[in-house]
């Protein structure tokens, strides 16, 4: 089986680390986020990797210049123009010659879905599309989708207002697709898969949807992005991961709380990190503060100065002595 990797979008919501680069080639601890996503697909035989490309194509190219990535294979599949989540799916898989069942996934979720599991449930159930789906507090972000006790979709809820959803059970993300489901998107032009293609699949009576009961994490905001890096430095996926690059410098009387800080990162005296990631290069001056909160590529943070409240600070940024940036983000904008 093959798979197809959305990764096209722009990452507004973690702007400016995504000024210059997809959200997919930021780090998750140790290694590029589509390093784990890939990963995951390979540990269940799946090394066929189609990324479904848009923005920024050549950091994908660049980074995996042999078309290797965790080991997986992959084909780039670039979009001329944006396509929506269908008219990716579409195009990358008739770039990339798909004519079977494939699989599709959003490239800034990591999960630990069984997919074996996942495959032989849609298999069993004779579904054209299968979707995994994950349990949330809080469902007005997402794709609701209440089914019935066979697991059939008996209907698909885009974003629903808040204490208005059917069921606490989002689209998570991960979609088995029989190849029929490409005949559904128009060619050429900006097609949604929740908002079109799985609502008609619904009146037809061919989707089906599985909880999947596992680990499931959206990375796509700055408080997620720091989640995921906190879960697998703990251990909640696995072994856990090394949170201090050994490269790092912490100075004598500085604290690092329960953050992950990456290569060459300098902390001096007296300065606490707690609840937050610091990119490779980073530096924090004697005294600093970063509290949940995301520091940059080769940012400075000032002696004394505070980055709290889910800020974020762009590479290569300076936060000046003794400032305070309390939910904000350096700079505002990309340029």
């Amino acid at each position: 089986m093959r798979a197809v990797v959305l990764v096209g979008g722009f990452g507004t919501r973690l702007r400016p680390l995504t000024c210059d680069r997809p959200k997919q080639m930021l780090p998750i601890v140790d290694r590029p986020m589509i390093e784990h996503v890939v990963g995951h697909l390979a540990a269940y035989g799946i090394d066929d990797v189609v990324l479904s490309l848009g923005f920024r194509p050549e950091e994908f190219r660049d980074a995996y210049p042999r078309g290797r990535c965790a080991g997986a294979t992959l084909h780039y599949a670039v979009e001329p123009s944006p396509l929506d989540t269908a008219g990716a799916i579409r195009f990358a898989a008739f770039d990339a010659g798909i004519h079977d069942r494939f699989l599709v996934l959003n490239g800034d979720v990591l999960t630990d879905l069984d997919i074996g599991a996942f495959v032989a449930f849609h298999e069993r159930s004779g579904a054209e599309g299968t979707i995994a789906l994950h349990k949330v507090a809080d469902p007005s972000r997402y794709g609701v989708v209440p089914t019935d006790n066979d697991g059939r979709v008996v209907e698909f809820v885009e974003k629903p207002e808040p204490g208005t959803a059917p069921t606490d059970l989002i689209n998570a993300g991960t979609y088995v697709l029989e190849p029929s489901v490409l005949d559904r998107i128009d060619q050429g032009r900006r097609v949604s898969v929740e908002r079109e293609v799985f609502p008609a699949m619904v009146r037809d009576r061919t989707l089906y949807a599985l909880d999947g009961e596992t680990y499931w994490i959206d990375t796509g905001t700055p408080q997620e992005y720091i989640q995921a890096q906190l879960d697998l430095a703990e251990g909640l996926r696995g072994e856990p991961l090394l949170a201090v690059d050994a490269t790092a410098v912490v100075a004598p009387g500085a604290e690092v709380r329960r953050s992950v800080v990456g290569s060459d990162v300098t902390v001096e005296a007296g300065a606490r990190v707690e609840g937050s990631v610091v990119l490779d290069g980073a530096r924090l001056g004697a005294g600093a503060v970063v509290e949940g909160s995301i520091v940059g590529h080769g940012a400075q943070v000032g002696e004394g100065a505070r980055v709290v409240g889910c800020s974020v600070v762009g590479d290569d940024e300076e936060v000046a002595p003794g400032a305070v940036l309390d939910g904000a983000r350096l700079p505002a904008g990309c340029p």
